[in-house]
C-alpha cells in the first residue's frame, strides 16, 4: 500500500513561540479558538483552531522571529505503524528514526515521526490516539 493511504489531510503546522499567551490571544483576536492546552516537558503547548486549520503553538527559550520560522506541518495519519513502513520502504530521510510518543496530548496521546522534505522541512506523521 501507499504511504498516500494513511494520509488523511493536514493535521496542523507548528510555531514556536516566546510567549504563548501573547500568542494565544494574537489568534484569538483573528478568530481562533483553543482546542486545548497541554504541558510539554518543560513548556507547554496550545492547539489553536480555526475552521480546519489548526495551529500547535510552543513555547521555547528563543523563536527564530523571522519570515519562515513555521517549525513544521503535519499530516493526520490513520494508522502510524504502516505510515512509518511505507516511510522506510520510500528512503526517507527520517528526524528521530523512530515513532515518537507523547502521552499528554488530548485523551491518550499521540504517536508520530518526522522527516526532512527536499528542502530541509520538517514533516510530521501524526496520529492522535
Amino acid at each position: 500500500m501507499a504511504i498516500a493511504s494513511y494520509i488523511n489531510g493536514i493535521q496542523h503546522v507548528g510555531i514556536p513561540t516566546t510567549d504563548l499567551e501573547g500568542t494565544i490571544d494574537y489568534y484569538r483576536r483573528l478568530g481562533f479558538e483553543v482546542a486545548g492546552i497541554f504541558p510539554n516537558g518543560e513548556s507547554r503547548c496550545a492547539f489553536l483552531r480555526f475552521g480546519n486549520l489548526t495551529l500547535e503553538v510552543w513555547t521555547v527559550d528563543k523563536a527564530a522571529g523571522v519570515t519562515g520560522a513555521v517549525n513544521h506541518f503535519a499530516l493526520d495519519i490513520t494508522d502510524i505503524e504502516q505510515a512509518f513502513a511505507e516511510a522506510q520502504q520510500l528512503g526517507l530521510d527520517f528526524v528521530e528514526g523512530s515513532i515518537q510518543y507523547i502521552p499528554t496530548f488530548w485523551k491518550k496521546g499521540i504517536r508520530y515521526f518526522n522527516v526532512l522534505g527536499p528542502n530541509h522541512e520538517t514533516i510530521e506523521f501524526c496520529q492522535i490516539l
